[in-house]
């Protein structure tokens, strides 16, 4: 069972909660995101699995997902590139926002960049495919109406406009 931490408004830790009841309380946790550019400097996004609960078949983050229960946001991002690239990649915080939404609880999202040429070794059941795009191709890819994750979304209008 997973469990994640409940925080405050000031993102302090208030209490713990398993993962579904999360969600169905509506309660502030946190998520971390990371960001792997490659040394011509384009952006890798992965395309979620079919078989995720939310925005399967979306372009997401590099990796990213839930800060497990006294995990920090650092240790959460080196986890989740490694469970769903099998790859490990020195992290740089970039910045710590508040995500607000009408169809999930608030959540605290901490992004990291990295560098890395690759090869990956997705997971399967979390990610469908990684590539690398340049910041006008993703534009592009946006306004065509590719499906695109809103944390993702919220990460690049905020901090890569």
């Amino acid at each position: 069972m997973e469990f994640l931490d409940i925080v405050d408004d000031n993102d302090n830790v208030i209490g713990r909660e398993e993962y579904s009841q999360v969600y169905k309380k509506n309660l502030t946790h946190r998520i971390a995101h990371i960001i792997i550019f490659n040394n011509k400097g384009e952006m890798a996004l992965q395309m979620r699995s079919a078989e995720k609960r939310f925005c399967p078949g979306h372009w997401c983050t590099s990796a990213g997902g839930h800060v497990h229960s006294g995990e920090s946001y650092n240790d959460a991002a080196l986890r989740e590139t490694e469970e769903e690239l099998g790859v490990r990649a020195k992290m740089k915080f970039l910045a710590k926002d508040v995500y607000i939404s009408t169809v999930v609880p608030k959540k605290f999202l901490a992004t990291f960049t990295a560098r890395h040429n690759g090869p990956f070794n997705p997971n399967p059941k979390e990610v469908e495919r990684v590539e690398f795009f340049s910041m006008d191709e993703i534009w592009r890819m946006i306004r065509e109406g590719e499906k695109f994750h809103p944390e993702l979304i919220f990460i690049l209008n905020k901090h890569f406009k």
